[in-house]
């Protein structure tokens, strides 16, 4: 470990890994940069914006039976939020990166030349072609790229083991098979560097000296996850966040879009004037799932915009400090829990996705857009926002594919009867009543699943079908003709139908 001074105001500033060149003063955020045996000031470094993750410099931890440090971080900002990397010391010396964005944690390392080399990876693509589910081969993988952005650097503290300041820029794109990671760094430019890695929890890290609620209220001045007066820039109407967990609000009064991962709260863009959505839940509801308080952090009314019928819903973002977040989502037949899968489904083939053990055959495609926004979210939600659903499975146990023009979000939703959210929310006299009425007529479009069992009965009943009828057929002229005749009429009907909805 080298100790030098900082140049800037004379604090001692550590360099913990040989592999750091520079390092940011904690007390006047100077940019200390190694330069052979001399250390110069570069320049000031914006602090890091305090968003209330539980890791911090110092924290440690065991991945693959070694130990390691958090030693550096910086923050990226791209157009619809923002993530941290945290720079890792391990115990040999070498060196890795843990991605902590909105509580999901991605621990990767850097791939040598020679280790691409023997991954049977040789020619690596370009930014510019990569796209969300795009594939790429390596180790005898089949990756399919997540997501694909473009973020410059707002923040950093501690070492790091290349020069960055405020306003520099990377180029990434992250691929994924199942749990695992592979991360494509284009920041230093072509060939990009090849990080690899997992999806992890903190609970599997064995993470150790973490930062205790008490601690983040004293350095911030707020708590994680507790509600927070603001008032809109533009309207003045009060509005209550969730900081840090949620960093961008909309106003429910004039549906302004304010941006809280700033110092100073700014509107970004004023909707035209909606009328106010009447819906079961309310920003700020609370409720008890699972025996822990869950409250509403925000909600979005959102469209199919089917040309034949178009269909609504409302989806609501609910929030535990210790469960972190998931959505409830309100369609005219019931109730949804999402979920955000950590581990991604393999696609057995294009029409099948296969997540632990259980097959999930393709349903429904469409797009998805936001017609209305109220409360606050993790990322920046705007009015005309666009997504393309896929969705796998029954409506019981459904797995959906999110793709938007800079990411693949893979969701699991569970069907939840209006009864349990009645109990969920017992102070909500619209559930109450809900749950009393009888549920309503299913407006969905027949589901794929449901046509497949159909296809599949109908191929047993005419196999069955042609057996009882071969006797008739050997023994009376033109039998052969009537069964094929038969079976044709039997199967030409079902064809048709799975044909266009194919299409569809």
């Amino acid at each position: 470990m080298q100790q030098v001074n900082c140049p800037g105001c004379g604090a001692e500033v550590a360099f913990r890994s040989s592999a750091a060149v520079m390092a940011v003063c904690e007390y006047c955020h100077s940019t200390l940069v190694k330069d052979a045996e001399s250390v110069k000031d570069i320049g000031k470094m914006s602090a890091v914006l305090e968003d209330y993750t539980p890791l911090q410099l110092h924290a440690s931890g065991q991945w693959q039976g070694q130990g390691f440090t958090l030693v550096g971080r910086i923050q990226l900002r791209y157009e619809a939020g923002l993530w941290n990397e945290w720079y890792l010391l391990f115990d040999d010396g070498s060196d890795g990166w843990l991605a902590d964005a909105s509580g999901q944690y991605m621990l990767t390392r850097r791939v040598s030349p020679e280790q691409a080399a023997a991954a049977q990876f040789d020619q690596a693509p370009k930014f510019e072609s990569l796209s969300p589910g795009t594939s790429l081969f390596f180790d005898k993988r089949r990756w399919l790229a997540g997501d694909v952005r473009t973020a410059r650097c707002t923040g950093g503290e501690g070492e790091l083991p290349f020069v960055v300041g405020a306003g520099w820029t990377a180029q990434v794109a992250d691929f994924r098979d199942e749990g695992r990671f592979l991360t494509l760094d284009y920041a230093d430019g072509y060939p990009p560097a090849v990080y690899t890695g997992q999806l992890v929890t903190l609970d599997q890290l064995k993470a150790q000296l973490l930062r205790a609620p008490d601690e983040v209220g004293r350095t911030a001045d707020r708590y994680r996850g507790k509600t927070v007066a603001l008032a809109c820039p533009n309207c003045g109407s009060p509005i209550a966040y969730r900081a840090g967990m949620a960093s961008f609000v909309v106003c429910g009064s004039c549906h302004s879009e304010v941006d809280c991962t700033t110092s100073t709260a700014i509107v970004l863009e004023k909707h035209k004037e909606l009328e106010a959505l009447k819906t079961s839940l309310a920003p700020g509801d609370v409720g008890n799932i699972g025996g822990k308080p869950h409250a509403v952090l925000g909600l979005m009314q959102c469209t199919d915009n089917d040309e034949d019928e178009a269909s609504t819903w409302v989806e609501y973002l609910l929030f535990n400090e210790e469960r972190g977040m998931f959505w409830l989502v309100e369609q005219d037949d019931g109730w949804d829990k999402v979920e955000v899968l950590d581990t991604w489904p393999r696609m057995a083939s294009a029409d099948v996705a296969t997540l632990q053990g259980r097959n999930f055959r393709k349903g429904f495609d469409y797009r998805s857009e936001v017609l209305y926004a109220a409360g606050t979210f993790n990322w920046r939600v705007r009015v005309g926002d666009s997504t393309q659903l896929t969705e796998f499975g029954a409506p019981a146990l459904r797995l959906t594919r999110e793709t938007s023009d800079t990411e693949i979000v893979w969701t699991r939703s569970t069907r939840v009867t209006r009864t349990q959210v009645a109990q969920w929310f017992p102070g909500n006299k619209a559930l109450a009543t809900a749950a009393a009425q009888p549920a309503a007529a299913m407006r969905r479009k027949p589901d794929h699943s449901d046509l497949a069992f159909c296809r599949k009965a109908a191929k047993w009943y005419a196999i069955v079908l042609a057996i009882l009828n071969v006797p008739v057929a050997l023994v009376k002229d033109g039998g052969w003709v009537t069964l094929a005749f038969g079976l044709l009429l039997l199967w030409v009907p079902l064809w048709l139908v799975g044909h266009w909805s194919a299409k569809d």
